[in-house]
């Protein structure tokens, strides 16, 4: 579902635990001779590789492969669109990364840089921005729209008929039942939805909420 990088070379930026991740799910999907380096933005990179793939500077790496594509692997919504910004801004593309194990159907809309784990299923007439992370074990039910730089992470499981806006957090385990074809349950933009929180209506712009069903919580 997704084309091999043009060289057979993908950059991810961010070397932490996602990254690593990351780098095992673009294996699976192109195989071990793909050329990996894990981007940072300090001036020189504190270790020179993880997991045995080299890590570089921004900076330097756009310089010496201008144009190559690169993947965002930052969990925070607000941080990876920044990061996303700087990585165009030097002149590389984007790729998509979808598992050989995940299940999607044809009738799936999925936007550039966007990244879909193993076990993961997304049914019908869905559609995905730019830059959406969905982790592994997630589900999403038809008529869903998740907007760009949204995370869901690991077993979030979103019912049928729901908009979900741009920069979306959705904590570990996280569910949301279903909206109506005549009114679909909204998640406005910048919401954070709690680990194993299960939602049952609209939730405003910005707002955490948290528990069992789902209620707002102040903020710090």
């Amino acid at each position: 579902m997704c084309k091999r990088p043009k060289g057979g070379r993908l950059a991810i930026f961010g070397a932490g635990g996602s990254g690593r991740e990351i780098a095992w799910l673009a294996q699976r999907c192109w195989g071990p001779r793909l050329a990996l380096t894990f981007l940072v933005d300090e001036v020189a990179p504190t270790e020179p590789e993880c997991n045995g793939i080299p890590i570089a500077q921004l900076a330097d790496f756009s310089k010496r492969h201008p144009g190559s594509q690169v993947v965002m692997a930052i969990g925070d919504p607000q941080h990876r669109e920044q990061c996303a910004r700087r990585c165009q801004e030097a002149g590389l593309s984007f790729a998509t990364l979808v598992h050989p194990h995940a299940e999607i159907s044809p009738w799936v809309s999925l936007g550039l840089g966007t990244v879909v784990c193993a076990s993961s299923v997304i049914t019908t007439n869905v559609s995905l921005g730019q830059h959406v992370h969905v982790n592994v074990d997630c589900t999403v039910s038809h008529d869903v729209d998740l907007g760009d730089f949204t995370t869901l992470s690991p077993g979030v499981h979103i019912a049928g008929w729901v908009s979900v806006g741009r920069g979306v957090f959705f904590g570990t385990g996280a569910v949301v039942k279903n909206g109506c074809r005549q009114r679909k349950i909204r998640i406005n933009d910048g919401a954070i939805i709690g680990a194993g929180a299960c939602v049952i209506g609209d939730v405003d712009r910005g707002a955490t909420v948290v528990g069992v069903p789902a209620r707002s919580i102040a903020a710090d």
